[in-house]
């Protein structure tokens, strides 16, 4: 089945869905890590950032994000320069009714108005003015740490701001 688009979910409609106990067949969270770079050094600088609206961001935009932030990061600031960390958490359970396409499909799905669904993924549930993203730095790596939390904003489904703390 074809992944539906992201603007399906984007927007907070309904009351968060994140009690899985009640739930079967949750598919897995694709973020791989939350914390990454050197983790045992204190930084002096904080860069963060913010998401400007309300919105659901899906866990594969978020891997995607820490990907491209990642890898911008150890290009240029090195792995030993820098502690990035996912301050957002994917809890909420995205549902689906998957509909049946082709030759009589239309006799299948007769009747299946506001169906419940199947789990499909997970999101995160973000507020306005929400820090999304961390990284701690050294000052000299201030500039290079703004470009990559702005370059991977690009990934997410609301637009969003950097914000520097010393």
């Amino acid at each position: 089945m074809v992944r539906k688009p992201a603007r399906m979910y984007r927007n907070l409609a309904k009351k968060a869905y994140c009690r899985r106990e009640y739930m079967g067949g949750v598919p897995g969270l694709k973020v791989v890590q939350f914390d990454m770079g050197n983790l045992s050094e204190d930084f002096p600088v904080a860069i963060h950032l913010e998401a400007l609206e309300a919105c659901q961001i899906r866990h594969t935009a978020m891997e995607a994000a820490r990907i491209n932030m990642n890898r911008r990061l150890m290009k240029t600031v090195g792995r030993n320069n820098f502690h990035l960390k996912i301050r957002a958490y994917p809890h909420h359970v995205l549902r689906e009714h998957k509909q049946a396409t082709g030759a009589g499909a239309d006799r299948v799905s007769e009747g299946m108005r506001l169906a419940f669904g199947k789990a499909v993924g997970t999101a995160a549930r973000v507020a306005p003015r929400q820090r999304v993203f961390t990284v701690w730095t050294t000052p000299q790596y201030v500039d290079q740490a703004k470009d990559a939390l702005l370059h991977s904003g690009y990934k997410l489904p609301t637009p969003v701001r950097v914000i520097v703390e010393n």
